[in-house]
């Protein structure tokens, strides 16, 4: 293959994209704004923590197959993996994709091919191309524009590249099957054809019917909480069921995906999307709800043992075993609880990652050993193998001891 490949966003999902592609011998020019980034992968390193990712990476850069910079350059295929947050009352900002493309505009030449693969609201892919020709109009119906979402696992990300299924859906029917040949060369899942806007409003579906999912479990442990009912075991025994597949509550929902997607889907179609615009309700009120029972717990010792209480709030992302905090509601949580705190003393621990702008961190097992409350946010492994003292208060919101 004698393509050369431009990645614009050296993310949780641009960097691996990159490696992936650079592993098989094809010239990758990841751009990233940030020059910390750029610097750290040209030398080989990994800024995020991903398994095998570092050794992928160490290799591209040392056979030249992967280099970083903070601008573009003239490529053959262009991949936009860039952040897609949010604007005012939870409105998808696609300013950064924009952004890429504005960046990759002078660039561009008959015969290449354009791919989003942010995570983004329907039409944005059509309103990217319409921009292209507007700003080069000379390159209408001469560039091919498709879009591809990822559907990968933190924590999995390099073997899912390659083994899952991709939706894949083009401007057009020639579009689609340049960027099918593209994937082809990297991906042994199977590749599924369809248009644009399919493809977008397939991956807001994937992610919002998950959320809806961990919504009826979370709704199920608030009613379980009040009714003196053991959520774990309930679930576990509704499960035995050979058609019911619950899944399992936490604290809330976070992420760059679940707890974003759905909100794409209720800005655009507000009235049509009702069951997915009550599940985000449920889930973010289900991180208030945990911080309000840390509260309350935190007072009740006060009163019982007349003194203030020490805290251990075990895990900060968004799910066990990353370094990935966007979106946590464990944050959150954390956030909440030490906003109205006095004198208690507070341990942060987070074991993926080394330290944190905001917070102290400290050491899981000394955090055991000193607190008297110990909240159980994220289910890393090293908090299932805790043993916990039996006059320490525990209160585990995501299932640890179950």
């Amino acid at each position: 293959m004698s393509e050369k490949v431009v990645t614009m966003g050296l993310g949780y999902i641009g960097l691996p994209t990159s490696a992936l592609i650079a592993s098989n011998q094809v010239p990758v020019h990841g751009v990233d704004i940030n020059p910390r980034v750029v610097e750290t992968i040209n030398a080989g390193k990994i800024h995020i923590v991903e398994p095998e990712l570092d050794e992928v990476v160490e290799n591209a850069v040392k056979e030249g197959y992967l280099k970083a910079d903070t601008q573009p350059v003239k490529a053959d295929v262009y991949l936009v993996v860039v952040p897609t947050p949010f604007k005012g009352n939870h409105e998808p900002d696609i300013s950064f994709v924009k952004s890429a493309t504005t960046a990759i505009l002078p660039l561009l030449k008959e015969g290449d091919l354009y791919i989003i693969e942010s995570t983004s609201p329907v039409g944005t892919t059509e309103k990217m191309r319409d921009y292209i020709y507007a700003e080069r109009p000379e390159l209408k119906d001469k560039i091919y524009v498709a879009y591809c979402p990822e559907r990968v696992l933190p924590g999995n990300v390099m073997y899912e590249l390659v083994h899952n299924d991709r939706v894949i859906g083009g401007i057009d029917k020639v579009s689609t099957q340049k960027a099918v040949e593209f994937y082809r060369r990297f991906v042994k899942g199977e590749l599924h054809e369809t248009n644009a806007r399919t493809a977008e409003m397939c991956k807001l579906t994937e992610n919002s019917s998950r959320d809806v999912q961990i919504a009826f479990a979370n709704e199920l442990s608030l009613i379980c909480d009040k009714a003196g009912i053991n959520v774990w075991e309930l679930i576990d025994l509704a499960n035995k069921h050979p058609r019911v597949n619950i899944l399992q509550p936490g604290c809330g929902v976070g992420g760059h995906c679940i707890a974003v997607d759905p909100y794409f889907i209720v800005s655009e179609y507000p009235l049509e999307s009702q069951l997915i615009g009550k599940a985000r309700e449920i889930n973010n009120y289900k991180a208030f709800w945990c911080a309000e029972k840390i509260k309350n717990v935190r007072l009740e010792f006060q009163l019982k043992e007349g003194r203030k209480p020490s805290v251990a709030i075990m895990g900060l992302a968004f799910k066990p075993n990353i370094d990935d905090l966007r979106e946590s509601p464990a944050k959150y949580i954390a956030q909440k609880v030490l906003q109205d705190a006095q004198d208690e003393h507070y341990y942060i621990v987070e074991p993926n990652i080394e330290e944190h702008e905001i917070y102290k961190l400290t050491d899981y097992k000394e955090a055991v050993e000193k607190a008297d409350i110990l909240v159980f946010l994220v289910a890393h492994n090293e908090f299932k193998e805790l043993n916990i003292p039996h006059d320490k208060i525990a209160l585990d919101f995501c299932g640890v001891k179950n």
